[in-house]
């Protein structure tokens, strides 16, 4: 049975050390060879955008867009469907390899068999 890291990010730079935290977390466990799926929620809906990823700085934490290419590199992204309308973010908007979808394709990832799911 394979491992699998379900990470919902609720908080984008007005919780810096959170949000870094969740995507360093991301980053390690698919270098580790854990099968991640990264959820963007709330204010973690912005770095689904080209470019915003840049504007994130917290002193001694990895660059989140060198964390952001890691984790599509090997893992999922997804940006939650609610917080894309809300912000007018559309699939035609988002970085390559970012999908859009909602609560049921997240209640489905995280009740699978061997999966563990973090919420930061």
């Amino acid at each position: 049975m394979s491992k699998k890291l379900v990470i919902k990010v609720t908080v984008g730079s007005d919780a810096p050390e959170r949000c870094s935290q969740a995507f360093t977390v991301a980053a390690v466990a698919v270098a580790s060879g854990v099968d991640v799926s990264l959820w963007l929620t709330g204010e973690s809906a912005w770095f689904a955008l080209p470019g915003r990823a840049a504007e994130f700085e917290l002193p001694h934490a990895a660059p989140l867009p060198d964390l952001i290419d890691s984790i599509l590199a090997a893992g999922r992204v997804t940006l939650c469907t609610q917080c894309a309308a809300r912000r007018d973010i559309s699939e035609k908007d988002v970085i390559e390899g970012v999908r859009i979808a909602g609560a049921q394709v997240f209640v489905q990832e995280v009740m699978a068999d061997g999966t563990q799911a973090l919420v930061y």
